[in-house]
């Protein structure tokens, strides 16, 4: 028979075990080692049988063990010990608390998924690892973040195979009870909850639960609740489930639902109220709009202002380098949705729909694009890779086309992991016991402390947690062949799978095309005989899953399923399912190499091989993403690409040969290059020298750092500059950028006048300019006269170029100025410069963000003429 109702009976601890209780509704215990060997010992066998889960732990353990423990001095000497530290880390000042007296009093943090720990699965891959890590790396550096996210009732999915390797997904339903969270009540005791209005007078009604990730709170709203009718509790359902109403509906409850669930939050609590808003991919662009509504509806802003208020204090990071990555609606769907009383009529429905308008050359006007909102609604805006930085600066540029793509207000702030989470234990002890116990999650010298480790501590630890990856690789293996329907009896060679002294290479992301999980079988016969290589062998693990829609992405992991079925070679290479936080935790620190082979340059940033890093692991990828910009020629390998090549085929076969060639003769010599002691010095030197250099850059506290200097601070001064009473400074804003814009087809630069330069300049020799510039009705206060400068390509182009102001030296009749400056010629070689005219007003982030510019009519492009 099967239950009506299901709810989950707590445990109540004796009270000697009281602190157990905080430990444990704090995630901070899934980073902090001392916590988990604590919480391990109450059980040890039940611990590890419930995936090192505490919550259920807490649930499953005997009374008469805890009694037990209630008694026993050591352990709840350790317990008092672990439970004194966390208050201290919650309360002590960090590096937060020192930086700045410009620093925002809060920060609150939109994602759709977050990954702080596998047992809360409410994240599918890269997007929700990095906003765990964000999190937990702003508890460590004490930044005040409010976390802000959707509960969903079944995560992502659960991933397993069929008899012929297909991907087969299933969705177990979470209880939140068993979750480590806790529902939020108001004041009254009732849970706390949010309402958006929907079409044809439903309702969507959220209520809000709370984990606590160390000094974070991360709020989560959750539509499971009996106020919804059906169709509304189904809402937070699935991760990037459904259809797109159901999406739409899902972004709604994140960006508007956030916001009302964050300030209801901050209310009850008494904690500050966000000075900075930062929208993790267009998903949660919506809480820009809800901000949008706050002003208009309860403060009396007209609709543009209440646009240059909330901009002023938002970020956006974008994190997709393709236009299949964005979220488009119909927009159709988006007005009927916005019509429905979620705001008021002095919300023009029009206006909204004109933030995600794709109103560039090559847009489609039928649908409402998130991305393009959340450009829109950001006064600063970033990539999450150097080289990602140029890409969406390069795909964006339609929305600021009076500008090269070198010029789109776009930045970037490279991806970082966290270094507890992803580390394995042995690896830190070999450093923190080089250090004296340094702190490896903050950026330092304790990753070059290697150098002092012998060869042979480092070797034994890599074979040790390598040895650790092949076991557990085996038992996975073994349910999975269960789960296709094998019979334990035929699975004998299951033992010998994989050898902890043979080169590991591992592979495990996403599986859209472009990462091309099947790139290594271009010629089989030529990964076979890597494989089988009978001095130099090399295994292969691989994990990924594909989404439930992408039959494509399916189709490849059936292909290497099936490869790897082959008896001649599975003992080599293994495909395991069901790729989440607790297997990736084994899986970077036990692989030798970690290949990354996407189309270049489609992957944002791949902070995978990051992780495998910090472990000493050297990483064999494609020149893109972070490794674009850290590989030195000596920390790993790259893989040349055939870039310019169009056909895909021949370029597949291009990059794999190159890849079958670095593993065979550049690779695996090195693996196994041994001394006299069995160690290979080659190798280890790489990976001290992986450690050392890339140590620092790749943690998540030096990306935190990143965004608290580069936008959270400079966007919180913004916030401030348009604040105040009545948000005069947001309204005088906005009828400036009307009146600029009006007033812009009558700029122009007229005439340039310079002094004589010789048929040779030399270098150091000055240039005097006299501009006449024409402003009609604006005067110079509203504009910047500036020479662009610097070394010019065969066409002109102007390369990396330099900006320099000119002055207004005299006015004339009809809005026309003489604008007078020196140039110094600072470089030699081909040089060249031009002359143009921007808006002007402190209260801009970026000279292009009102996409308005005039030049110099002989150098104008078609996109700058059509624009004046």
């Amino acid at each position: 028979m099967r239950a009506i109702r299901r709810f989950t009976v707590r445990t109540v601890l004796p009270e000697p075990l009281a602190p157990l209780g905080e430990l444990v509704s704090n995630l901070r215990w899934s980073w902090h080692a001392p916590t988990r060997d604590l919480l391990a010992s109450i059980d040890p066998e039940l611990w590890h049988r419930l995936g090192e889960d505490p919550t259920r732990l807490l649930g499953a353990v005997p009374p008469s063990r805890l009694e037990s423990l209630a008694h026993d001095g050591d352990f709840l000497g350790r317990l008092h010990a672990a439970h004194d530290h966390l208050q201290h880390y919650l309360a002590e000042p960090r590096w937060y608390q020192s930086y700045s007296e410009e620093r925002p009093a809060s920060v609150a943090y939109f994602s759709p998924e977050f990954g702080i720990t596998h047992v809360l699965p409410q994240y599918s891959g890269g997007l929700g690892i990095l906003a765990g890590d964000h999190l937990k790396s702003a508890s460590d550096l004490g930044v005040p973040i409010l976390g802000v996210g959707l509960l969903y009732r079944s995560g992502y999915f659960k991933q397993s195979l069929s008899a012929d390797g297909w991907q087969q997904e299933y969705y177990p339903v979470l209880d939140p009870n068993e979750l480590p969270i806790t529902l939020v009540r108001d004041a009254s005791g009732q849970p706390l909850t949010v309402r958006l209005d929907l079409p044809s007078n439903r309702a969507l009604v959220a209520q809000v639960w709370k984990a606590e990730v160390g000094r974070v709170p991360l709020l989560l709203l959750d539509s499971n609740t009996e106020r919804n009718e059906p169709q509304e509790r189904d809402v937070t359902d699935r991760l990037y489930g459904g259809g797109s109403e159901h999406r739409l509906l899902q972004e709604m409850l994140l960006g508007i639902g956030g916001v009302r669930a964050l300030r209801a939050w901050c209310r009850l609590t008494d904690h500050p109220m966000p000075e900075v808003w930062h929208t993790n991919e267009g998903h949660a662009g919506f809480q820009g709009v809800e901000r949008i509504r706050e002003l208009v509806e309860d403060e009396g802003l007209g609709f543009e202002a209440a646009i240059e208020a909330a901009r002023a204090g938002t970020v956006f990071t974008t994190h997709t380098p393709v236009p299949a990555g964005i979220d488009r609606f119909p927009r159709e769907l988006v007005e009927q949705h916005f019509n429905s009383g979620v705001f008021s009529a002095e919300i023009p429905v029009e206006r909204i729909l004109s933030l995600g308008a794709e109103t560039y050359q090559g847009g489609d006007p039928s649908v409402f694009n998130m991305a393009v909102m959340g450009l829109r609604l950001a006064q600063r805006s970033n990539g999450v890779a150097r080289l990602h930085g140029v890409v969406s600066r390069r795909m964006f540029n339609g929305l600021w086309p009076a500008f090269d793509e070198d010029e789109v207000p776009i930045q970037s702030v490279t991806n970082g992991v966290h270094a507890p989470t992803w580390v394995a234990r042995e690896a830190l002890h070999l450093i923190e016991r080089a250090t004296g116990g340094q702190d490896v999650s903050q950026e330092g010298d304790a990753w070059a402390a290697l150098e002092h480790v012998s060869d042979g501590e480092i070797w034994a630890t890599r074979r040790l947690l390598r040895e650790r990856l092949v076991q557990e690789a085996r038992q996975r293996l073994r349910a999975s062949w269960l789960q296709r329907g094998a019979s334990p009896a035929e699975l004998s060679w299951i033992d010998d799978v994989l050898d902890p002294d043979v080169l590991t290479i591992g592979f495990a992301r996403r599986v859209p095309s472009y990462k091309r999980l099947t790139l290594m079988m271009h010629d089989e016969e030529r990964l076979k005989s890597l494989l089988l290589h009978p001095t130099r062998p090399v295994q292969i693990v691989v994990a990924g899953k594909a989404h439930p829609a992408d039959d494509g992405g399916k189709k490849l992991i059936q292909q290497l399923v099936r490869f790897s079925d082959d008896p001649e070679i599975r003992h080599r290479i293994v495909f395991l399912p069901d790729y989440d936080m607790a297997m990736a935790q084994n899986l970077y620190p036990g692989c030798d190499v970690w290949l990354n082979n996407p189309l270049r340059p489609l992957e944002a940033c791949g902070t995978s091989g990051m992780k495998a890093a910090l472990n000493g692991c050297l990483n064999l990828s494609i020149l893109d993403g972070w490794w674009d910009e850290m590989f030195d020629g000596q920390n790993g390998w790259a893989i040349p690409t055939a870039d310019g090549v169009d056909d895909p085929e021949r370029r597949d076969a291009l990059e794999a040969g190159a890849l079958y060639e670095l593993i065979e003769n550049g690779v695996s010599t090195r693996f196994y290059d041994r001394d006299e002691h069995g160690n290979p010095p080659r190798w280890l030197a790489m990976v001290r020298h992986t450690l050392a250099t890339l140590g620092p850059k790749v943690l998540a506290s030096r990306m935190v750092r990143d965004y608290v200097t580069e936008l959270y601070t400079p966007a919180a001064v913004s916030a401030r500059a348009v604040d105040g009473p009545g948000h005069a400074r947001a309204v005088g804003l906005a009828a400036w950028k009307a009146r600029v814009t009006q007033a812009w087809p009558a700029v122009r630069v007229d005439h340039v006048e310079t002094t004589p330069v010789e048929d040779a300049p030399e270098l150091g020799q000055k240039l005097g300019l006299r501009v006449f510039v024409s402003v009609g009705s604006l005067t110079p206060d509203d504009v910047r006269v500036e020479v662009v400068h610097g070394r010019v390509d065969d066409n002109d182009r102007i390369i990396v170029p330099s900006e320099s102001a000119l002055e207004p030296a005299e006015e004339y009749e009809d809005g026309r100025w003489r604008y007078e400056g020196t140039l110094t010629l600072e470089r030699a070689g081909s040089f060249g410069y031009t002359i143009r005219v921007l808006p002007r007003n402190e209260l801009l982030a970026s000279p292009a963000e009102m996409n308005l510019v005039a030049l110099p009519p002989d150098r104008r492009t078609a996109s700058e003429t059509a624009l004046r």
